[in-house]
């Protein structure tokens, strides 16, 4: 009943103004006993809380910025009909601001012996895991005075997973990757190191890819073609360091190096590699090895989902160490994390003969594109100020990048929207020139 409603009955059963009625026993007794009947009946007619059943069905996991529906099925099993108020309580991450009270909140009426079913839709804002709190049910009598409330648990977990936002960008590096691979009508002279067949030579193909036994037995020029490496390594590096936490734009710089690995990992899969992934900072975050291309991306994203920048510095040398037991062969070891000058000089340059020694080493950090927009500045002195200090970030990581390439190291320094296809180009680059 509206609350409209319920005043005009107050007012008809005991004649009293809506504006001094008290609830409570003591105080409708005193006051009008055919109110105080009314009220009892009410409660007594309204239908049970803790007796009801509860269960959950739905979506597990969901990407972020995705929406996921949890259905609660709510059986009523008194003999009386249940008319009820529901709040499905998450944690406030699970929904963006100020749409929790609407998707959280339902009306219900059951029969009785009956079930009905709600849906919450959860839209998560983080990463990681979203598990149910708790259900609260507000049980009315018919005539809304007053009303019985319980809670119930009836659990239930939503893994929330990195976006991949990147996706848009596979198709065209599959496309790049064919034409390496020989599977395209654009043929690549010369690229690669395994041999994949003979074909009439044409003006412009280098000569050192003559195959002159091959000519010997027909009338025409062969050359040999070539297709990069097949089965080779990739082990992914994630950076879950202090560095990795700082945020660009709105979200923190981890989540664009996930990213950019989710794109490299499926490129790199399609290729016929084998990819591996290591968190570390100052101890194993998140490890997947040896998965199937096919499980490779699910295995992926739940490893990363629960993964958060941890307020620590680097242990460069345990991460040196972590690196080298999980890739024992040569490997192409893909570093994503920062490209900050004392992080760099201090902490991975001591260490990093370890890695190019053995192992071709390709480091990707994110750029703060607001540095850049900085640089432009030149309205007043605040702005002149802005943009020196940004044109001196540029230098200090251009310089950074400049002894890490001197070390022998390929470097990607892009802005989050760029570094996950700038990563995929780079990776392709070593590959066509068959440096994996």
């Amino acid at each position: 009943m509206a609350p409209t409603g319920r005043a005009a009955l107050l007012a008809a059963l005991g004649s009293l103004p809506v504006g001094v009625w008290e609830p409570g026993w003591t105080g409708l007794l005193a006051v009008n006993a055919p109110l105080a009947v009314a009220c009892a009946c009410d409660y007594a007619l309204a239908a049970p809380v803790r007796t009801l059943g509860l269960a959950r069905s739905g979506d597990t996991s969901v990407r972020l910025g995705e929406t996921a529906d949890i259905t609660l099925t709510v059986t009523n099993p008194s003999r009386r009909p249940l008319r009820a108020r529901l709040r499905d309580a998450w944690p406030p991450s699970s929904w963006t601001p100020g749409t929790e009270t609407e998707a959280s909140r339902h009306r219900l009426t059951i029969p009785a012996g009956e079930r009905r079913r709600v849906t919450t839709r959860l839209r998560p804002t983080r990463r990681g895991d979203r598990q149910a709190d708790r259900v609260t049910v507000r049980s009315y009598g018919p005539l809304g005075l007053f009303t019985r409330q319980g809670t119930h648990k009836v659990p239930w977990t939503v893994r929330v997973l990195p976006p991949f936002t990147s996706r848009k960008h596979l198709p065209s590096k599959l496309a790049r990757l064919r034409e390496l691979d020989g599977r395209t009508s654009v043929l690549t002279r010369g690229e690669g190191t395994e041999f994949d067949s003979l074909r009439a030579y044409v003006p412009g193909d280098d000569t050192r890819s003559i195959d002159w036994r091959a000519t010997a037995r027909q009338s025409e020029v062969a050359v040999r073609t070539w297709r990069p490496e097949r089965d080779r390594h990739l082990l992914l590096v994630l950076d879950t360091g202090r560095t990795s936490a700082g945020r660009v734009g709105d979200a923190p710089r981890l989540d664009a190096s996930m990213d950019a690995a989710l794109l490299l990992a499926a490129l790199a899969s399609r290729a016929g590699d084998r990819v591996d992934l290591l968190a570390y900072d100052r101890r194993v975050r998140a490890l997947v090895q040896g998965r199937a291309s096919g499980d490779l991306l699910p295995s992926l994203v739940n490893a990363m989902a629960q993964l958060e920048p941890e307020l620590v510095e680097t242990d460069t040398r345990g991460l040196t160490a972590a690196a080298l037991r999980t890739a024992p062969r040569r490997s192409l070891i893909v570093l994503l994390t920062t490209l900050d000058s004392t992080p760099v000089e201090e902490g991975l340059l001591p260490v990093l003969s370890r890695l190019t020694q053995r192992h071709t080493v390709l480091l990707a950090s994110v750029a703060d594109p607001h540095v850049a927009a900085m640089g432009q500045g030149r309205g007043d002195v605040d702005a002149v100020y802005e943009a020196a200090a940004a044109a001196q970030a540029h230098t200090e990581r251009d310089r950074t990048a400049d002894q890490l390439r001197r070390r022998g190291v390929t470097v990607v320094d892009a802005t989050p929207e760029e570094l996950a296809p700038a990563l995929a180009d780079a990776y392709l680059a070593l590959k066509s020139a068959g440096r994996l």
